[in-house]
């Protein structure tokens, strides 16, 4: 008959049902509470008055006599039905599970069962997390506030739409009305029950106190030590009551407080009971039902005994109990060695499964075996189960572990629990309290099995702490509380690892709340490594503004003040007088007295090294099919903090046009990057990868935010700054020390040009902004010739009848006077042109800087572009060549023909306008310049000088301007470079000649000088040649000019 009852899978199965009823009924209670959550049908505004009747008159329900309360249900009687459906379904699974808790409940009293959990473990656990379940079950039910609303409703739709209530509904309602006070009516229910809860109860009376010591008498006991007994430190762990050894302090807290709450009457008579329960309520203030439903447990049982007689000493005792009770909010050491521990056990567990199944077959089914045969009664059922035992477990072989065969003792475990079931009924014929050694041997192979097979289970039940999923401000606040002290950072990283514990919170009979689960986790995860990545990230970042600090110190900007001293010493000049401080010289910081003193470096570094270590917890981890890798967050917050350091590091003022050289922010980023490395001796982390993402955002016109990069920054300044300047004439392009000069002015220059335009400037603003970023600057350059291009097409159009005229009497002198002074706008081209000449000028040195950076950094690369360039002749089809072109150019090469010039000149044309028209205009812009030419000999400005190699007014630009601006044109209209120039060569000459004829040498002063633009034009042309030029303009005058201009030099030897 016992082996008919079925007590172990009926126990088994109802706690596993029980889990689901009540996560169930969690989720319906919060769902009803949460405004943004709640059931449409509960907050629309006409179905109230049908809630308010329904909640009025529960459960006797008048869905006739009352009609006009309830019209708003009738209309929507299909929604309703279809709304309320599932929660009725799942409130009656409540009474389901209900019934069969009596039943079991009922069977287990009138079978007599003995429980100990030393002995019958499993049987006894199950028991106990049953009557926990299902009181659980009726607390979380009963403060459902709309419960009675969702069933009437039901009901009413139903009524209405069948003809007849719901079957169910009457005792569901009357389930409802039971429990309006839950503790009153689940007291009366225990009652009968109250021998076997206490019984159960009182098993602990041994193992609670023992397991309830404070953590020093552990220590000082040497509990958790493995060096206390080294002599016995290889013997198999072994011991009498191995399950309770891991059995949770929460749960046998729950046993007790509420079985006690439940069967209250030994605690007025059995002094065994009051300790074990004091000691339970001392325990804390709260206990966890499920999830964030908790109970206060001190007030639940101080208003439950206060409405029973006799129990005023229990008030008491509740009372005393509560002043005791202590809150623990230092977890992170601890969090972080048990995730530690747990991925230890991962990791090894082929070791722990083999040395496991090797205690398996070798010593457990002997001990068990001899243990089988000096059993003195065993009867047919209980034997065919040991026997089995005995068989498996012989049966175990190392070899099913170097083969990665899966283990499954399931059964066997359900077996022994069937067993404890079989052997716990009164007048059994194998009583298991009479049998201890049976129940120490088989609770230890229970033990071992899970070891074995079900690590992962096992782990999960006595690590698990997904229960801080459910209160994410608790969690939050600890992380916080130990984000603040220095000791506790190494243990940061337990915080977002924990957060691979909430994907096992989840229920089959729940699966609508796995979504929101999923974002909750992954938001608190996330939370804690930005706010872990962020503080490393700052300490590794102001390490990195300290020594880029001290790396400025030895800049050689810094050394005039240094060797202006030295010298001061050796010409024996006056010492400095009193009260004058003196520079500390680099490298005075690390001068120490006394090496105990911290510096602020000392403690960034010790801070750096708490952080870091905590990023040794694991790799990355696993939340809700999510595969985080913590070092990435560290990368991302680096990557944009470094991003925003360099743009501040260029400390560019639009409004005063200040901005940093490049070459200090090309030193600053390296000294930033050299320290960036010693990360990665702290903390995996592939530095080089961050700082090559970083340096290539900076090379495009936005980073990755779509902030503003270094790039941007200097095309803007060397734009609006520069060469706005220098298209002004108040900075001088000096071909000879290939930068920009500065004019002599009365007012004081915002930045001296050579500063920033110099060889070794450019080359930095190469390597910052690399062939991308100069790519940029080349497009925003055209944009600006494009402008001026147009302005000049437009006056061309203006004066093409005279400019055509002009260009057929080029060599009749009389004719070209006149048509000259009809011309108008002569000084305004040549003004354009100069400009674009200067932005030409410009992007060459830039282009020149990007080829030493890339000969430099990629030879092998740049020697195959330069052997494709060389291979390029007139005869080769031009789209290869502007392709090829196009590739040496981005190389920094130069090139016959600009490609972004043609490209962008390209751009400008229109429908409106046929290639013979443009061709048409481009010529007579060549027409335009030539004829205005000795216009620049008026100007006092367009004086040559020796010292820059060029013209004080940047006309010498013009040279660069007509070649390349010619070349770009006449390509794009299929027309012969060379051919045009020829052209235009003859029309200047003829035009400059004119100048020697005039005897006015006033007006032409500098009329030498501007014969010499004539050699510069032909001396940068790859389409034109010193012979061209002799043919049309007298060598003799060139030498006459070069002598002129050379005589007026005065040179100064120091």
């Amino acid at each position: 008959m016992d082996y008919q009852q079925k007590l172990a899978e009926k126990l088994t199965i109802l706690n596993e049902r029980g889990n689901g009823v009540l996560i169930r009924m969690n989720y319906i209670k919060k769902l009803c509470a949460d405004p943004k959550l709640r059931p449409s049908i509960l907050t629309d505004k006409a179905m109230e008055p049908a809630i308010k009747y329904i909640n009025k008159k529960f459960p006797n329900i008048d869905f006739r006599g009352n009609i006009q309360h309830l019209t708003s249900i009738q209309r929507q009687k299909s929604e309703v039905l279809t709304a309320t459906s599932s929660y009725y379904d799942s409130f009656m699974d409540v009474i389901e599970f209900r019934d069969h808790v009596y039943e079991l409940l009922n069977t287990i009293d009138a079978c007599q069962c003995f429980f100990d959990i030393s002995v019958n473990f499993d049987f006894t656990k199950n028991y106990l997390d049953l009557i926990v379940t299902y009181t659980s079950v009726i607390i979380t039910l009963s403060r459902i506030d709309d419960k009675k609303a969702l069933v009437g409703m039901f009901n009413c739709a139903h009524e209405m739409t069948n003809g007849s209530s719901d079957p169910s509904y009457p005792r569901l309602g009357q389930m409802f009305v039971e429990y309006d006070h839950p503790w009153r009516k689940l007291t009366e229910e225990f009652g009968p029950h109250t021998r076997s809860v206490t019984t159960a109860l009182l098993s602990l009376k041994m193992l609670y106190p023992r397991r309830n010591l404070p953590a020093e008498q552990w220590r000082s006991a040497q509990l958790l030590s493995l060096l206390s007994a080294p002599a016995a430190m290889l013997d198999p762990a072994c011991c009498d009551t191995m399950a309770c050894e891991y059995l949770s302090m929460e749960v046998m807290e729950r046993w007790i407080i509420i079985g006690f709450l439940l069967c209250h009457s030994s605690l007025n008579s059995n002094q065994a009971s009051q300790e074990l329960w004091k000691m339970a309520l001392r325990s804390g203030i709260y206990l966890i039902l499920t999830r964030d439903e908790v109970l206060n447990i001190h007030k639940v049982s101080e208003d439950l005994f206060d409405s029973i007689k006799g129990y005023s000493k229990r008030v008491a005792d509740i009372k005393e109990c509560r002043e005791h009770a202590i809150v623990n909010s230092q977890m992170a050491e601890l969090l972080f060695h048990m995730e530690k521990l747990r991925g230890l056990m991962r990791k090894h567990i082929h070791v722990v499964q083999r040395y496991h199944v090797q205690y398996l077959a070798q010593y457990d089914a002997l001990v068990l075996n001899d243990t089988i045969q000096n059993m003195y009664v065993c009867p047919e059922e209980e034997s065919v189960l040991m026997t089995s035992f005995v068989s498996t477990l012989s049966a175990l072989s190392i070899k099913q572990v170097d083969n990665k065969e899966e283990f499954d003792f399931r059964a066997l475990r359900l077996d022994w629990l069937r067993l404890q079931a079989y052997t716990s009924v009164n007048k059994a014929p194998l009583p298991l309290k009479d049998y201890p050694d049976l129940a120490k041997v088989m609770n230890m192979i229970q033990f071992h099995t899970r070891t074995v097979d079900s690590l992962e289970e096992l782990l999960q039940e006595t690590s698990d702490v997904s229960i801080l999923c459910f209160y994410p401000r608790v969690f939050e606040k600890m992380f916080i509380q130990s984000s603040e002290e220095m000791t506790m950072k190494r243990y940061l990283m337990a915080f977002p690892s924990v957060c691979s514990h909430f994907g096992h919170c989840g229920h089959p009979l729940c699966p609508e709340e796995m979504d929101s689960m999923e974002k909750k986790s992954l938001r608190l995860c996330v939370t804690f490594l930005e706010q872990i990545a962020k503080q490393t990230s700052s300490v590794v970042l102001e390490i990195c503004a300290e020594q880029r600090n001290l790396h400025d110190q030895l800049l050689p900007k810094h050394c005039a003040e240094t060797i202006s001293a030295a010298r001061h010493r050796k010409q024996k000049k006056p010492v400095q007088k009193k009260g004058e401080v003196q520079k500390e010289k680099p490298g005075a910081e690390s001068l120490r007295k006394d090496r105990t003193v911290a510096t602020n470096v000392d403690k960034m570094h010790l801070m750096l090294t708490e952080l870091c270590s905590s990023y040794s917890l694991c790799s990355d981890f696993i939340v809700f099919n999510h595969i985080v890798v913590p070092a990435e967050f560290l990368l991302s917050h680096l990557e944009t903090r470094l991003s925003e350091i360099i743009v501040i590091m260029a400390n560019y003022n639009q409004t005063t046009q200040e901005i940093a050289r490049p070459s200090d922010l090309l030193a600053g980023i390296r000294a930033y990057t050299t320290n960036l490395h010693s990360l990665s001796s702290y903390v995996n982390v592939d530095v080089t990868r961050l700082v090559k993402s970083v340096l290539l955002q900076q090379t495009q016109p936005l980073d990755s935010r779509g902030a503003q990069t270094v790039t941007t920054i200097y095309t803007n300044w060397f734009l609006e700054s520069l060469l706005r300047q220098a298209s002004n004439s108040l900075i001088v392009h000096c071909p000879t020390m290939q930068c920009f000069v500065s004019q002599t002015t009365d007012n004081e220059p915002t930045f001296r040009a050579e500063e920033f335009s110099d060889i070794t400037e450019l080359q930095a603003l190469a390597e910052l902004l690399g062939p991308y970023g100069l790519k940029f600057l080349s497009e925003n350059l055209m944009w600006h010739i494009t402008s001026q291009v147009s302005e000049l097409k437009k006056m061309v159009i203006e004066n093409m009848d005279i400019l055509v005229q002009m260009k057929n009497n080029f060599d009749k002198p009389e004719e070209m006077s006149n048509l000259k002074k009809r011309l108008t706008g002569g000084e305004n081209v040549l003004k354009r042109m100069t400009i674009i000449g200067v932005i030409l000028s410009f992007r060459s040195m830039a282009q020149n800087c990007l080829n030493d950076i890339l000969q430099k950094h990629c030879p092998y690369l740049m020697g195959p572009i330069e052997c494709l360039r060389d291979l390029i002749s007139p005869e080769t089809d031009i789209k290869v060549t502007l392709s090829v072109f196009e590739l040496a150019s981005a190389a920094g090469l130069p090139c016959d023909i600009d490609p972004a010039l043609v490209a962008a000149i390209g751009s400008m044309q229109t429908d409106n306008t046929s290639i013979d028209e443009e061709y048409k205009l481009s010529r007579l812009l060549l027409v335009y310049i030539a004829v205005s030419l000795p216009t620049l000999a008026l100007d006092p400005n367009s004086y040559y000088s020796r010292e820059h190699g060029g013209h004080n007014n940047n006309i010498h630009c013009l040279a660069t301007a007509i070649n390349q601006l010619a070349a770009a044109m006449f390509t794009i209209q299929n027309q012969s470079v060379e051919q045009q120039l020829k052209e235009f060569l003859m029309l200047a000459s003829s035009a400059l000649l004119q100048l020697g004829q005039n005897v006015e040498r006033v007006e032409s002063k500098n009329r030498e000088s501007v014969y010499l633009l004539l050699h510069m034009i032909v001396e940068e042309s790859p389409f034109l040649s010193q012979d061209m030029l002799e043919s049309c303009f007298p060598y003799v005058l060139l030498r006459n000019a070069y002598r002129e201009v050379y005589r007026s030099f005065v040179v100064t030897l120091g």
